[in-house]
């Protein structure tokens, strides 16, 4: 970082995630961009998770989601991340569609955006900007109208194929999370372990790879690097508390040791 920087050189994020229920999956995956040096992050959530989320992170820019979403494209942000904890509302569904139709910048797609776009796939190809899917075996066979089975008998080949037909960065999560270009680029990630299979994990990976975009990394390096540092973290946790305790809060909180890291 250059000594005469200041927020605005590390990236807007804005972050559509969380619902009743749901304030966790927006806190972890806030709080990952957070530690992946987002310059500003902006939450939009409901009101009724407000206070829950706000109590957890003080850091964010906070604006209220109505039950009508508008604005979306009035909004500075140099990538959007949404789908985290967001539910299947019709609010949800609106929201997510407003996001791909006008977005400029990076949209980052995990959990229920995933399955919002798994029921009305010609929205992906409404989308102008960089797209990035984060989905696990399920989501994928959801988007591909096929079971979980046939998702992991080829996965390298379903990754890659559902990249190139949809021009979605995309990272099917599981042992070796590959992460496929629409340019035929693919990566198999190294790192990483079964303690990470919790139910949370997803939300900080996709809030680390919306951090990296937010930053200016190229989509399918944002992607690729995330997927990365995220499976390392995960192996600092397993052999600090153990696959069997370790949780994903505790991803996030392995990051500043490795960026130190890489500083130095």
């Amino acid at each position: 970082r250059a000594a005469d920087s200041n927020k605005g050189d590390y990236g807007r994020l804005l972050c559509v995630c969380g619902s009743e229920g749901m304030a966790g999956a927006a806190s972890m995956s806030v709080s990952a961009a957070l530690r992946c040096g987002t310059g500003l992050v902006e939450v939009a959530l409901p009101e009724a998770i407000y206070p829950i989320v706000a109590s957890r992170l003080a850091e964010p820019v906070f604006t209220i989601l109505h039950p009508k979403p508008d604005g979306f494209a009035s909004r500075r942000a140099s990538a959007v991340l949404i789908g985290c904890g967001l539910g299947k509302s019709t609010a949800a569904q609106a929201e997510v569609s407003l996001v791909l139709k006008e977005s400029a910048v990076p949209v980052i797609v995990d959990a229920d955006g995933i399955n919002i776009v798994a029921e009305h796939i010609d929205l992906l190809h409404e989308c102008r900007a960089p797209l990035i899917l984060t989905p696990h075996p399920g989501e994928m066979a959801r988007l591909l109208k096929t079971s979980v089975a046939d998702v992991q008998s080829n996965r390298h080949e379903t990754a890659c194929r559902f990249a190139a037909e949809h021009n979605a960065i995309t990272v099917l999560k599981g042992a070796g999370t590959l992460v496929a270009s629409p340019d035929g680029r693919l990566y198999r990630n190294t790192t990483g372990n079964p303690g990470m299979a919790k139910g949370g994990s997803g939300d900080v990976l996709a809030g680390m790879a919306a951090s990296f975009a937010a930053q200016g990394a190229e989509p399918f390096n944002a992607a690729a690097g995330a997927v990365y540092l995220h499976g390392l973290a995960g192996d600092r946790c397993a052999a600090r508390f153990s696959q069997t305790a370790m949780l994903p809060t505790e991803i996030v909180g392995m990051l500043p040791e490795i960026f130190r890291e890489i500083g130095r």
